[in-house]
């Protein structure tokens, strides 16, 4: 099968939400995982994410028989984000996380990296990478080590200021995620937060906005706390 051809049918898994035959032939295709890079490039953004969701599905099912191909991979997905390479892969931080957090053993030192790109990204490059960055710490949260997330936070909490929705947006998310969802309580601000804001939940690309993912995760920490 080409390169292009495998791109197409990649795609129309994609499109078809077939993550699962995704998996099965990336266990005989290495190549999957960068076709599956190059689809999230992709003009759609629906397709885009679940093509970050089948790159750790299908690293996953590699990981048995080429451990050492899944962990090159991952270092091909860190190396646009650092700043000799000059590419721009935006979705590197969330590609890594998905991979992590399927594989956190074998993948032990890029989950480290993942999830503190927050801290460690220049400032000129976080501009375009935090929201992803939000994102990965959200993902790798359980299958850090304890006591990684004492730097993370205050960013996270940081970023609820952001002049970027989507980085609002992410950084509620997040604080869902790791359990922190009561700091919401002293932003009534980010509850009328009516900007929109893209979540990928379920397969599915949502479309939602600050305030309502704010809403939710609001009162998620009050169930909890009950």
């Amino acid at each position: 099968m080409s390169s292009s051809t495998l791109k197409e049918t990649l795609r129309e898994h994609l499109v078809q939400g077939n993550l699962e035959e995704i998996a099965d032939m990336a266990q005989s295709r290495r190549k999957v995982l960068g076709s599956l890079l190059a689809l999230t490039f992709d003009p759609d953004p629906g397709v885009v994410w679940r093509a970050v969701e089948a790159q750790g599905m299908g690293a996953e099912a590699l990981s048995d028989t080429s451990p050492s191909y899944v962990r090159e991979h991952m270092r091909r997905l860190y190396w646009p984000i650092t700043e000799e390479s000059g590419a721009c892969f935006w979705r590197a931080p969330e590609c890594m996380a998905e991979c992590g957090a399927r594989l956190p053993r074998l993948l032990k030192a890029h989950v480290s990296i993942a999830f503190h790109l927050i801290e460690t990204l220049e400032v000129e490059d976080l501009e375009h990478f935090r929201p992803g960055a939000l994102w990965a710490v959200g993902r790798l949260v359980e299958v850090v080590e304890d006591g990684d997330l004492a730097g993370v936070l205050p960013l996270v909490v940081d970023a609820l200021n952001d002049k970027n929705p989507q980085s609002r947006g992410m950084a509620v998310w997040c604080l869902g995620e790791i359990g922190e969802g009561k700091v919401l309580a002293d932003r009534p601000d980010l509850l009328e937060d009516e900007a929109p804001v893209d979540i990928y939940r379920d397969r599915n690309l949502e479309r939602t906005t600050v305030g309502r993912l704010a809403r939710e995760v609001q009162d998620e920490a009050l169930a909890g706390a009950g």
